[in-house]
Order: C-alpha cells, then structure tokens, then sequence
C-alpha cells in the first residue's frame, strides 16, 4: 500500500466521525464519546501525516508551498479542538464551533486528495511512497494505542 491510500484510508474514518458528530445535539453521551474519538483521529492523523506525508516535502520546491499549507491547516484545527474542549457541548457556540472545524477538515482532505496527493506522485517512488506508508500505519496504529499521552506537546 501506498502513503495516499494509507491517508486515504484515514480520511474515510474522519469523514465518518464529522457526519455522525454533526448529527447529534446537546451534552448527550452520544456526543461526547462521538467528541472522544474525532478528536482523537484528528490529533492521531495530524502528527502521522505531518511526518510521514508533509515533512518529506517541504525540501521540494514543487511541494514546499503545499506541504507548509497543510501543516498549517492541522494548526489550525488544533485550535479549534482546544477551544471545543473548554466550551459546553450544550452551547450553541460549541456547535458552532464543531461545524467550522468539519468545513476546515472536508477542505483539508479535499486539497490533499484532489490536488496534494497527485503532485506528491510526481515526487515520491513507488518504493517511497510504500515505505512512508507503512511507517505511517505503524505511527497511527501505536498512537491510537497511546493516545492522548503519545501526542507531541501534551
């Protein structure tokens, strides 16, 4: 498997986790585990993709622009996670809230499956693109074990 389809892969469980999130209401349990694990597929995601997908690019001139563009959009998601985790979930601020985060995560996944993964293509073998995904899943798999504790400034 390849690094795009490993992501690919990901982005499907975070479309999922948006969908079903932004089909709930008030401070229900329902809510709050749907929360629990967005949050942390968003978290997990970031910091795997940030190393295995981005950071190899930003030393290419084709990509460097790309890659600076998607780490900053994962920084802004962190904010909008952080200010979600100090709001009541009841509130219609935290709606609010929930649902610019879904519009910055749908955009984000479409810039890197409409446009980021094509010209990484260009960039990455075969061989590389296999290699990064499975150091990829190997990150995802132990950080989803560890989680929120393996997460880079905790």
């Amino acid at each position: 498997m390849k690094i795009y389809k490993a992501i690919k892969k990901d982005h499907d469980i975070q479309r999922e986790l948006c969908n079903k999130i932004s089909n709930t209401s008030g401070d229900t349990k329902e809510r709050k585990e749907l929360w629990k694990k967005l949050k942390k597929e968003l978290e997990v995601h970031a910091v795997a993709e940030e190393r295995y997908f981005y950071s190899p690019l930003v030393d290419s001139d084709e990509m460097q622009e790309d890659a600076r563009h998607g780490m900053a959009e994962h920084h802004e998601m962190d904010k909008m996670i952080a200010e979600l985790d100090d709001t009541d979930m009841s509130s219609p601020h935290w709606l609010a809230t929930v649902k610019k985060l879904i519009e910055k995560v749908e955009h984000h996944l479409e810039d890197e499956e409409k446009d980021f993964f094509d010209k990484a293509k260009d960039l990455y073998s075969d061989n590389e693109a296999e290699s990064l995904a499975k150091s990829y899943e190997a990150t995802m798999n132990e950080y989803r074990k560890t989680w929120p504790d393996s997460i880079p400034g905790q």
